[in-house]
C-alpha cells in the first residue's frame, strides 16, 4: 500500500502523523526487524524466541468494553464496563504516543469462509508482535490493500496508562469498542492479547448473523467426518486434535455455520510447557524451525530451549502458521461435525473420562465450562490448579450472554444430530498431588473409538452421582480408568469429593436456570442445594 493511502488509512482511527511505517512485511524481514530492535534471539532451530515478562499470560481483570446500549452485551468476571468518555480520552493519549514508534502495521483475515471473513488490521510497536500475527491469521485473498478493516487491533507495549487519571485499573489495558471496531492493548506483550482480542469481535459478530462462534479444535477425517474439541487452556485441543490421521481444520477459533466448520484463524497458538517430541510430534516439528514464534521458552547455552522449564512461566507459548502442519486441511473448512468432544481437566479426580451426553446435558456442561485452571494461563494463578466454571469453554472471550451460545448449539446438534461427548483429560486415581493424570494413550484411545463410530450405541451405565452415561467398554482403557471410583483405594474419600464437586455445579448453574429450559438445569448432577 501506498504510504499516503495508509497514511489517510491510519489518520481514520486518530493516528496523524506516523513517523517510520512498516507495511505487511515477510516473516524474514519481521524477523531481521526483531533482531536489530533486540526484541528475542533465535533458538538453535531457527524459531525465533522472547520473553514478555511480567506479562506472561493473558490480564482477565486488565479487559474493558466500551458500552454501546446493546441489550445482549455481557461483562465476563473481570471485564468491565467502560464509557465513551474515559475511552475517548486513554485513546487519544495511545494514539499521539504510537505514532512516535516505528509502526508494524499488518492486514490479514479472520475468518476461513470467504462469506464469513473479515478484514483485520494489526499495527503494532514490536515487530514479532507482527510476525505472530502473520503466523495466526489468514493471508489476504489478494494483493490489494485493505482499506475500512473490520477491526483495526493497536497495540503500544510501551504505553503505560495511569490508573489514578485513565479509569483503569493498572498500566495494562484491553479495550474493545464495537462501534469503532477497535481493540486498543497497551503494557502487555503476551501475544495472546492480539489473538483473543479479534476472537472476542468474532463472538460479538458472528451469533448477530446466526452463525455459531466456538472456543475449540477441528479436524477431519478420510471420509469427510469432523470432529470438535472444545476446552480452555492446557486440556488438550491443541494436542487432541493434531492427529496424523486425520487433516486439521485449526486447533483453537472456528465458526459454525449452514456449511459446516469454518477456522477463524490461519494458524496455531500451542502450549509447550512439557512437551514430548514422541506423543506430539506434529507439533514438536512445527515449533523447531524458523518462522515459529516462541514466548517465554528459556534457552539453556546452545540455544536449545527448555520446553520441560517453568523458569519464566508455565504458560510457554508457540505460534506458527498451519502449513507447518503436514496434514493441515488448507481451506479451513469442514463438515456438519459428527463427534463433539467437550473437554475438561478435573483436578478432583472424580469426572469419568468419556461420558455420552444428551443434547440437554451438552447445554449444561457447555454453559458451565467446567475444568481446573492451569498455573500461568492467567497472570496471578498459583502453582496448582483451581477448578473454575467458564461458561462455553470461554468465558472472558464472549461478550454476548451465554445462553445466545448455548441455544445456537443446541439448535444445531438437533438439525444434525450430532454425537456429544465429555471428556475428560485431567486426574484419576485421586486429585491433584496424589493421583495421576490420565495418560495421553488412554485418551487418544477413547478418542479413536469414538471416531470410529464403536460407540454409538454401546451399552453404558448411569454415574450415580453426576447421571452421565459412561461406556461399560472402550478397547484398550482399563476399567479403573472407565470408572474413576474404581482408582481410588479410599471409595469414601471419592464419594465425598465427587459431592462435593457436584455441589459447586449445581451451585454455579443457578446463574442460568432463568435462560434455559427446566430439562436443561435438571440435565447436572442429581443433587439438591
Amino acid at each position: 500500500m501506498e504510504r499516503k493511502r495508509l497514511e489517510q488509512e491510519l489518520s481514520k482511527i486518530g493516528i496523524s502523523n506516523p513517523q517510520t511505517i512498516f507495511y505487511n512485511l515477510n516473516r524474514a524481514e519481521l524477523v531481521e526487524a526483531a533482531l536489530t530492535k533486540q526484541e528475542g534471539k533465535f533458538s538453535h532451530a531457527g524459531a525465533f524466541v522472547v520473553n514478555t515478562s511480567p506479562y506472561t499470560g493473558r490480564s482477565p481483570n486488565d479487559k474493558y468494553l466500551v458500552t454501546n446500549g446493546d441489550p445482549d452485551l455481557w461483562f465476563a468476571s473481570g471485564t468491565q464496563a467502560m464509557d465513551g468518555k474515559t475511552y475517548a480520552a486513554l485513546k487519544a493519549k495511545l494514539m499521539a504516543h504510537i505514532q512516535q514508534q516505528p509502526l508494524f502495521v499488518r492486514d490479514m483475515r479472520a475468518g476461513a469462509d470467504p462469506d464469513q471473513t473479515l478484514k483485520i488490521r494489526i499495527i503494532s510497536d514490536l515487530a514479532w508482535h507482527n510476525l505472530t500475527a502473520s503466523n495466526m491469521f489468514i493471508p489476504r485473498c489478494d494483493n490489494e490493500p485493505i482499506t475500512d478493516p473490520d477491526l483495526t487491533v493497536v497495540v503500544d507495549t510501551s504505553f503505560a496508562a495511569d490508573p489514578a487519571t485513565d479509569g483503569v485499573r493498572s498500566p495494562a489495558f484491553i479495550i474493545m469498542n464495537f462501534e469503532e471496531k477497535l481493540v486498543l492493548i497497551g503494557t502487555t506483550r503476551y501475544a495472546g492479547e492480539i489473538k483473543k482480542s479479534v476472537f472476542t469481535f468474532m463472538n460479538y459478530v458472528m451469533p448477530k448473523r446466526h452463525v455459531l462462534s466456538l472456543h475449540c479444535s477441528a479436524n477431519v477425517g478420510a471420509a469427510g467426518d469432523v470432529a470438535l474439541f472444545f476446552g480452555l487452556s492446557g486440556t488438550g485441543k491443541t494436542t487432541l486434535s493434531s492427529d496424523p490421521q486425520r487433516r486439521l481444520i485449526g486447533d483453537d477459533e472456528h465458526g459454525w455455520n449452514e456449511q459446516g466448520v469454518f477456522n477463524f484463524e490461519g494458524g496455531c497458538y500451542a502450549k509447550t510447557i512439557r512437551i514430548n517430541p514422541e506423543l506430539e510430534p506434529l507439533v514438536w516439528s512445527a515449533i523447531n524451525r524458523f518462522g515459529c514464534l516462541l514466548e517465554n521458552v528459556p534457552l539453556n547455552a546452545q540455544r536449545q530451549p527448555d520446553f520441560d522449564s517453568s523458569a519464566i512461566t508455565e504458560n510457554t507459548r508457540a505460534s506458527y502458521p498451519l502449513d507447518f502442519i503436514p496434514n493441515y486441511e488448507p481451506s479451513g473448512q469442514g463438515g456438519h461435525p459428527k463427534h463433539i468432544f467437550l473437554l475438561t481437566a478435573d483436578a478432583f479426580g472424580v469426572l469419568p473420562p468419556l461420558a455420552k451426553l444428551t443434547i440437554e446435558q451438552a447445554m449444561y456442561y457447555f454453559l458451565s465450562g467446567y475444568t481446573s485452571k492451569l498455573a500461568g494461563t492467567e497472570r496471578g494463578l498459583g502453582d496448582k490448579p483451581e477448578a473454575t466454571f467458564s461458561a462455553c469453554f470461554g468465558a472472558p472471550f464472549l461478550p454476548l450472554k451465554p445462553s445466545i451460545y448455548a441455544n445456537l448449539l443446541a439448535e444445531k446438534l438437533a438439525q444434525h444430530q450430532t454425537h456429544v461427548w465429555l471428556l475428560n483429560t485431567g486426574w484419576s486415581g485421586g486429585g491433584f498431588g496424589v493421583g495421576k493424570r490420565i495418560a495421553l494413550p488412554l485418551t487418544r484411545a477413547m478418542i479413536s473409538a469414538v471416531l470410529s463410530d464403536q460407540l454409538n450405541d454401546v451399552e453404558t451405565h448411569r454415574h450415580p452421582i453426576f447421571n452421565l452415561d459412561i461406556p461399560n467398554e472402550v478397547e484398550g482403557v482399563p476399567q479403573n480408568v472407565l470408572n474413576p471410583e474404581l482408582a481410588w483405594t479410599d471409595q469414601a474419600a471419592y464419594q465425598r469429593e465427587a459431592l462435593q464437586l457436584a455441589h459447586r455445579f449445581a451451585d454455579n448453574f443457578k446463574k442460568y436456570e432463568k435462560t434455559v429450559l427446566p430439562e436443561v438445569s435438571a440435565a447436572g448432577p442429581g443433587v439438591a442445594l
